[in-house]
Formats: C-alpha cells, structure tokens, sequence
C-alpha cells in the first residue's frame, strides 16, 4: 500500500484511554515550557513562587539562611601563581639566608626543577596602615589599602599544575566539569538586575588561563548559571552581540521575524526533551541578549567617568590602562546589580611570559605583571569604599599556588602549592588582619592550614548562604561548592 503525503490531514478521533491525549496539567507543562513559560519561570522564580525555590529572604538582608553581610562579590584572579614570599609574607629569614642552601628537612617536591638556594625577594619590605602589616614594595598601591584587607597566608592547594589548581580555586575540585563558585552562587541566589547577567568574566586581553571558559562553568548546574563574557575594549566585546557591519541584509524587521521562528522552533525542540537544561540556556541566553543590546553599551561605555576616576584606576597609563579598564568596567557592573565579577590577570603559559608563572626571571615577570595588577586593584577598593559599596561587596585576590622560597636557577621560582597568599576585604571582612602563616621559609602552612573550601564556606557565609545546605543533586549525589570540607573562618569577619 502506497502512503502520499499531503496537505490535508484526516481528523484523528481519540479515545479517552488513548497516549496521546492529556489533560489541562499537561498541557499548560507542553505548551507553557517554551519561551513563554521560561520567561513565566523566571519571574515565578525571583518572586518565590516556584516549588522548591528558596527565596532571598527581605528580613535577611537578601540571604536565604541567615542574615547577608554581603550582596556581590568580585574576583581578582592572577593566573600562573603570584609568589607570596614577593607580595605580602614577609619572611625576616628569608631574608638572612639568602644565597644559602634551601634545606627545610625532608624531601622537597618541585614541579621542575630541584631545591636550590634561598632567594630573598628582589624587593624592599615596609610596614604599612595601623595595623603595621609587611608589604613588599612591588605593591605599593595595596599596601596602602592594608587596613581594610584580610591576608590568608597558609593557603594550601592538592596540586602544583596550574590546569588542576585553577580549578580548584575557581570550583573547589582539581577536574573538570564542576560548577564555578559564582555559578553557585547564582544558583543559590539568582540575579540582583534582569537586565544584566548575574555572573561577568572579563578574561585578560592577551588570552585565557590554562583551562580557558571551563574555568567559570556552571558543570552539572543548569548551564544559565555559567559565566558570560565580556571582551573589554574589543570592537565586539559580546560575542554576537549584534550583527556584522558586512551583514547589511539583516533589518530590524527581518531580525524580529528571525526571532519570532526561533522561537517557535525552539519551543518544539524543548517540549520533547524534558529535563535538558542547555536549551533553556540557549534561550534564556538569546533573551538576555535582546536585554543586552540595550544595557551592555551604557554599562561598557565609561566616557562618563570623571577624569579624577579614569587616572585613579590607571587609564592614563599603558601599564595599567588594561586591568584599570576592567576594574572600573567591574565596579559599573557590581553597582548596576551584576552579583559575581571575575576579573582576570595573566594568561596562558606561552613566552614571552605573560602571567605570573615566573620560573626563568622573577624580577622581570613578576614586576611587569604587577605594575599592571597593583594601581587598579587598589583603586577597586577605593573606588568601593568611596560609593558606599565596600560595605556589602567583597572583593577576593585569588592565585592558584605560590612560589618556592628558593631559586629555580639563578633568578626564578618554582611552583609552592604548600602555602600561599589570597586575600579578601569589605562584605563583612575584618580589615588589617593576617590569619594563618606560613614557616619560617614562606614554604608550607605552619598554623591554620586553609582551602580553597575555606574560602568559599566563608564567601558563601557572608552572602547568607550556609555551604552544607546548598546542593544539587547530580549522578545520585548532592553536591554542593565545598564538597564535605569548609569551615567559615570566623577569625576574618568583622
């Protein structure tokens, strides 16, 4: 029997036992779960009226299990490992053993190369604020900023590749495939603007850390929690943003009728194919584009900051003019209701250096990365501090390790996964302390050994988030940021 295809089609009658027949629930599901309904969902959501939405409680100060202390975060990654024993661990014996054979006792594990003597930083030391902190004088912006930030000087990290530390820092796990602290926290919170994303990364000019975009990932989250990413000062800094100069066939009208079959065809992709959360990003992302268009240009354009703004943050310096530029760009997104920022320093591990992976001549690398990193880092604080933001904003400075107290050859440093620096201030943090230190070497962790996990049940604690309460179920496990580790560090909150 021959079946022709035509344009006529005969009514079905349908039994009321039959499969393909569904009630009013189901169809509402069907129906209301393309665009429409994502859209629904989300206003559902920020309003709480979703099952098994946690709503940002208003008593709360906008935490969901005890009262925030703060509301946005911002990051500053230095990628390749900033050396600690060169910034802010200040290390007197360091100092009066240089030149001589670095023996701590015991073996030393190196990444590649073999313990050779200790090297004094090329730097001078100072005490600084009233707390009389040491810092080295490659930071000398920073430094003046030490009363209002929090040194962790014992962090620890499981591994002295960059790859696997990067990611430890950024998801609490050395694989990949796992979701980026911020993307949690847009989990556990969602979006402060519903005009702008709620997590930016804005990449270093001269390319990504090892790792690339995996790095701010939402992993098992619904892929809406990932990072978007903003290319400052290219002449298309959101990937396709908005159309080609070349593509001069493209029209607002024709645009909106694209739109419009889009999302009909979107719709009878998603209805089949329940519980795949890609598309829902797909779309939610082509929604936050058309939102875009409208809000990245004024955010991005920052020809309305007063000059005294533009040179606090260095943009009147080759040197400084790229960090500077996505520092400010991170306070007009952090004031505009972006709840993470990731702001990065460094890039992969290719020569000339052009990260903070100083193993042939830390006095060249690490100088050239700083005078980049110092000037607009402490402007950040500044900037905050001056608009009332620091109140309710911390700002972290993150490294995957640090670096060997002894030279690797005559004048660089290996990789030190055994005891490092980060640092956090405002959103609650007590400024002008040091918590945790390192040997006598700057080597390993001596008192208060801290995680990456640390860190983040800390983080998560002043957003109003406690870290073992917030999971998500994947492959039968619940998951959560900290895995089964973290303590909030109470010693650095005000």
């Amino acid at each position: 029997m021959n079946h022709a295809c035509t344009s006529q089609q005969t009514p079905i009658a349908l039994g009321a036992g039959d499969a393909r027949m569904f009630d009013r629930r189901e169809f509402l599901w069907r129906f209301g779960g393309g665009l429409g309904g994502i859209a629904l969902a989300q206003l559902l959501g920020a309003e709480g009226l979703l099952a098994e939405t946690v709503k940002p409680a208003p008593g709360l100060n906008g935490g969901i299990h005890h009262r925030a202390r703060a509301r946005r975060v911002v990051q500053l990654f230095m990628s390749g490992a900033a050396s600690q024993c060169d910034t802010f661990d200040y290390k007197p014996e360091l100092i009066r053993k240089h030149g001589q054979k670095f023996d701590p006792g015991g073996k030393v594990e190196l990444f590649q190369s073999s313990a050779e003597n200790c090297m004094k930083s090329p730097w001078a030391w100072q005490q600084h604020g009233q707390s009389g902190k040491w810092v080295s004088s490659l930071v000398p912006e920073l430094a003046g900023c030490v009363d209002d930030i929090s040194f962790i000087h014992s962090m620890v990290s499981k591994s002295n590749v960059h790859g696997p530390a990067t990611f430890m820092q950024n998801t609490g796990f050395v694989l990949p495939g796992f979701p980026h602290m911020a993307a949690w926290i847009s989990y556990g919170l969602g979006s402060l603007n519903n005009n702008l994303p709620t997590f930016v990364v804005l990449p270093d000019v001269r390319g990504f850390a090892p790792n690339g975009p995996a790095n701010w990932s939402a992993g098992f989250l619904p892929a809406v929690h990932q990072g978007t990413m903003i290319r400052v000062g290219k002449p298309n800094p959101i990937y396709d943003l908005f159309p080609l100069d070349t593509a001069r066939f493209i029209t607002p009208e024709s645009e909106r009728d694209a739109q419009s079959l889009l999302k009909q065809l979107n719709t009878a992709y998603r209805n089949v194919r329940d519980g795949d959360s890609r598309l829902d990003a797909r779309i939610a992302a082509y929604e936050m584009a058309a939102k875009l268009q409208l809000s990245a240009p004024e955010v991005l354009d920052i020809s309305g900051e007063t000059a005294a703004t533009k040179k606090l943050y260095g943009l009147d310096s080759p040197h400084t003019e790229d960090f500077g530029s996505r520092c400010l760009i991170a306070r007009r997104l952090l004031e505009r209701g972006v709840r993470f920022v990731q702001v990065w320093s460094g890039a992969d591990n290719g020569f000339p250096r052009r990260n903070w992976d100083s193993h042939e001549d830390l006095a060249k690398d690490h100088l050239d990365m700083a005078r980049g990193m110092d000037q607009p880092a402490a402007a950040l604080i500044r900037d905050l501090k001056a608009r009332g933001l620091l109140d309710d904003t911390i700002v972290l400075w993150t490294t995957e390790f640090g670096r060997m107290p002894c030279s690797q050859g005559s004048k660089g440093r290996d990789h030190n996964p055994f005891g490092f620096t980060n640092w956090l201030a405002g959103g609650g943090i007590r400024g002008g302390v040091s918590y945790g230190s390192t040997d006598e070497w700057s080597y390993k962790a001596a008192e208060s050994p801290t995680y990456c996990y640390d860190i983040h049940a800390t983080i998560l604690h002043l957003l109003g988030i406690d870290h073992t309460k917030l999971t998500f179920r994947h492959n039968g496990a619940d998951r959560r940021l900290t895995d089964v580790h973290g303590e909030v560090i109470h010693n650095i909150i005000a």
